[in-house]
């Protein structure tokens, strides 16, 4: 809570940082719902028959709460690592790297919950909630960004230059455009859903539009266990690392 709360400190005067994350996925519903609606008819999910906007709604939140998790578990924690050697000085109190992993995950956890509450708020106003279930969408969204910041955080520690965030943006634009965020999976060759399937945001974009939709069977189990998997996985990297890192 002492990482969270430090945070919360230096992001007072930098709220607009937190808020601009949110606008890109808002943006593409927005777009979607006035424009490519109209050109793209309904699509079948399982035996379900939907709206194209309320098919593309899940896969948005799922890369708005992606958003959230890795602007601070990738970008951020860089920058404290590499140039302001923030953890130096925490790592001189009480707290060990443990606390300092946690925390920053926690944080991160914030912003991307953050982010998948407005985003739910701006789908249910327009009209893109397929039922009820979409209520629980909220949870699945967390676990997204658990697993994102988690394995960001681990990435991050690997990290030596500003440069290497072209290899971060190089792997998640292909997830966003690709991880049946826009399309059926049914569209694309099959050597190329085979690939889709294993990556994480295809993961949660399943997870979150079966959700939404009320479509429940033993894959979303799958989905979801991938993700647990995933950010414990990441955290305990994390956690090793930086204690190689600072530790002496």
């Amino acid at each position: 809570m002492h990482i969270v709360e430090r945070n919360v400190f230096v992001y007072r005067r930098g709220w607009i940082f937190i808020v601009s994350g949110f606008f890109e996925p808002f943006f593409y519903l927005l777009s979607i719902g006035i424009g490519m609606a109209a050109l793209v008819g309904p699509l079948h999910v399982g035996s379900e028959l939907v709206a194209y906007p309320v098919f593309v709604a899940p896969g948005l939140l799922a890369a708005s709460a992606m958003n959230g998790a890795i602007f601070d578990s990738i970008f951020n924690l860089f920058y404290k690592l590499k140039f302001a050697h923030t953890y130096e000085s925490i790592l001189s109190t009480p707290l060990g790297v443990s606390d300092v992993a946690t925390g920053e995950l926690g944080w991160s956890l914030m912003r991307a919950g953050l982010y998948a509450l407005s985003f739910m708020c701006v789908m249910a106003a327009l009209g893109y909630v397929g039922t009820v279930w979409a209520v629980l969408c909220y949870p699945e969204a967390l676990l997204v960004a658990f697993a994102f910041a988690a394995v960001g955080m681990a990435t991050t520690t690997y990290m030596r230059s500003f440069q290497d965030f072209d290899i971060v943006l190089l792997a998640i634009l292909p997830m966003f455009l690709f991880s049946a965020t826009f399309y059926p999976l049914s569209v694309y060759p099959g050597w190329l859903q085979a690939v889709v399937r294993v990556t994480p945001l295809y993961q949660g974009v399943a997870l979150l539009r079966g959700t939404d939709l009320g479509i429940f069977d033993a894959a979303m189990v799958g989905h979801a266990a991938y993700l647990a998997v995933l950010g414990l996985a990441g955290l305990v990297v994390t956690s090793r690392r930086l204690g190689t890192l600072l530790l002496p």
